[in-house]
């Protein structure tokens, strides 16, 4: 199996001067991966103008902030249930017929939206139905567009390629925001809708040039169905270093992710420096920190001892929150936080290369719509733990307290599983 511990192949030379710190980019020299990572950029910024739409419309239809929560719940339920079929189904065909099903999928979804808001339907149903069928696609494109990048980089490059593609999709959640509140009053939520799906087109042309990615071997006839799902799982369970990586991000992300808790720390602690403020720059301060560590990322990338990348990311990200819960200052607490960023990028680096050199290509996909099923739903438990916290024990406590378990809980399982401090490649 890729990722044993054997001994080790050559390493590839180091480049020299500036050069080993910025971004590794070798993969973008693989027309195939350069492809795919095209698409990406598209999707990163594209999925946001609609995220930023979505909720706008039906806070403007009900006046409700409510309402604007029951539709987040709403897409939550098919991501995951679309998911852990998806990945099942991304073992089972081929990978490219998978995505650009599914991005078809997506664009027409978002002519749907375009449409419905064109006609002035004012309809919240309406979006909560159109919204559960695109994160249906979405769980479904997922698994598959994760697993393909085994098949399109060499083993060695997979780090380097993960972090092409995360510090994107942080980009994208920087700038499509931005770029969704300068469109909206200029050319309305209808026409951003419209911008999105013209976008996907791009991204279905550029899934359409990949080459075939069809099951290897035996792995033809399997079918994609609740067996299928259990035997990932299992999979997961018989091998430590998976589990353990999975198990990994949920420590960083429902133990220590804090930002339910911003709004009251903004108005409460950082109030002096202005609420509206204090709230940007603590929603922005991770994601601008993954961004800056997926920029420097060829000072990592290269490393060979995976499992050591992500227990020494998620124990910095502890402390950097912990950091965070302790500071009266807003620039020190950002500071905290931009570091928590860089930590989430490397340890969202190595555990997705963890994924897919320590899986089998059979089990590629179902490995990762498990992942997506994580990522997606911790910093949702997160938030009603820390709020939850917050509210008996105070928002600075809760953080700090947070970030400490994080810690401990981290070390406590390197110390009792090994597998993951010996898994190198």
């Amino acid at each position: 199996m890729a990722g044993a511990v054997t001994a080790e192949p050559s390493a590839p030379p180091r480049p020299r001067g500036l050069r080993r710190w910025a971004m590794d980019t070798r993969p973008l020299r693989r027309p195939a991966y350069r492809r795919l990572w095209t698409s990406t950029i598209v999707t990163a910024v594209g999925s946001q103008l609609t995220a930023v739409a979505v909720p706008q419309q039906i806070y403007d239809i009900t006046g409700s902030s409510a309402w604007v929560g029951a539709a987040s719940l709403a897409g939550l339920l098919p991501l995951i249930v679309f998911a852990l079929w998806g990945g099942a189904i991304a073992d089972a065909m081929d990978r490219r017929t998978l995505l650009l099903i599914t991005n078809t999928g997506i664009a027409v979804t978002s002519v749907f939206f375009w449409a419905q808001a064109a006609a002035g339907l004012d309809s919240v149903a309406v979006l909560m139905i159109l919204l559960a069928v695109q994160q249906a696609f979405w769980g479904l494109n997922a698994p598959a567009r994760s697993a393909s990048i085994a098949r399109l980089v060499p083993e060695d490059e997979l780090p380097a390629a993960n972090a092409l593609g995360s510090t994107v999709m942080q980009t994208g959640q920087i700038a499509g925001p931005l770029l969704a509140g300068a469109l909206i009053p200029v050319v309305g939520l209808a026409e951003l809708y419209l911008i999105d799906a013209l976008a996907l087109c791009v991204t279905v042309w550029a899934v359409y040039r990949l080459p075939a990615l069809p099951p290897l071997g035996a792995t033809v006839a399997r079918r994609a169905g609740i067996r299928e799902i259990v035997a990932g799982f299992r999979y997961i369970a018989g091998h430590a270093v998976l589990l353990l990586s999975f198990l990994a991000d949920i420590v960083a992300m429902v133990l220590g992710m804090p930002r339910a808790l911003f709004p009251q720390l903004a108005a409460e602690t950082y109030a002096p420096y202005g609420e509206g403020v204090a709230l940007g720059m603590l929603f922005a301060a991770i994601p601008i920190g993954a961004v800056l560590g997926g920029l420097l990322s060829g000072t990592f990338s290269r490393a060979r001892r995976h499992g050591w990348m992500v227990i020494g990311s998620v124990v910095v990200w502890g402390v950097a929150i912990t950091g965070f819960g302790l500071s009266d200052s807003l620039w020190i607490a950002v500071a905290f936080l931009a570091v928590a960023g860089v930590a989430d990028m490397v340890s969202m680096v190595f555990r997705g290369a963890i994924l897919l050199s320590a899986a089998t290509d059979e089990m590629r996909g179902r490995m990762q719509g498990v992942f997506t099923v994580v990522v997606a739903g911790g910093p949702r438990l997160a938030d009603v733990l820390h709020g939850t916290a917050g509210s008996s024990l105070g928002p600075r406590t809760a953080v700090a307290g947070g970030g400490l378990l994080v810690v401990v809980v981290m070390l406590a399982l390197a110390a009792a599983i090994p597998a993951l401090r010996r898994y190198r490649v």
